[in-house]
């Protein structure tokens, strides 16, 4: 009993010498402005931009296109035919990999993935390209971060600002 005593005194001590009158420093909170934001913004840009021109150096073959959002596609597959449109219904095959060639997802070979154009919870860069496409195309999709899951990945297998490459067979639209 008078162990724990002395240890209940000595803890007690320890605290209240710990507890100096000097005041603590505020820590300052620095401020965000929308000029931060574009900065950063324009950072993360130029970065993507970089990495998907170094991986196309090695992609010699892929006559891809760019658009004005900074997507990057190539028809490498082109069966002429109507473009899926918005508010289209369509089932694609598709696998999704990083810059490094890792696949991280795809549709198994007997199945399809099935969504609305522009009406889905799908990349943006994946909508913006499905429209270059037409029933039986295939296409080579470079979705800049920006058009894909962007600053916070999916939370599953695609890192933050993580470029993703689209392989994308366009199966049927309705």
């Amino acid at each position: 009993m008078m162990s724990k005593n002395i240890i209940l005194i000595g803890s007690l001590c320890f605290l209240l010498a710990s507890c100096g009158d000097e005041p603590k420093e505020r820590q300052e909170i620095p401020q965000w402005s929308v000029e931060h934001s574009t900065r950063m913004n324009k950072q993360f840009t130029q970065e993507d931009e970089i990495n998907i021109r170094l991986f196309l150096d090695r992609k010699k073959s892929w006559k891809t296109t760019e658009t004005g959002s900074g997507l990057r596609y190539w028809v490498y597959e082109d069966q002429e035919g109507e473009n899926a449109v918005e508010g289209d219904k369509v089932d694609v095959k598709f696998e999704v990999s990083m810059l490094s060639d890792s696949l991280i997802y795809k549709t198994e070979e007997d199945e399809v993935s099935t969504f609305k154009v522009d009406k889905s919870d799908i990349e943006t860069g994946v909508m913006e390209g499905i429209k270059y496409l037409s029933e039986g195309d295939k296409a080579k999709l470079i979705i800049p971060s920006h058009l894909a899951h962007g600053l916070l990945g999916d939370y599953n297998k695609i890192p933050p600002l993580e470029v993703l490459v689209v392989d994308l067979e366009l199966v049927k639209i309705y």
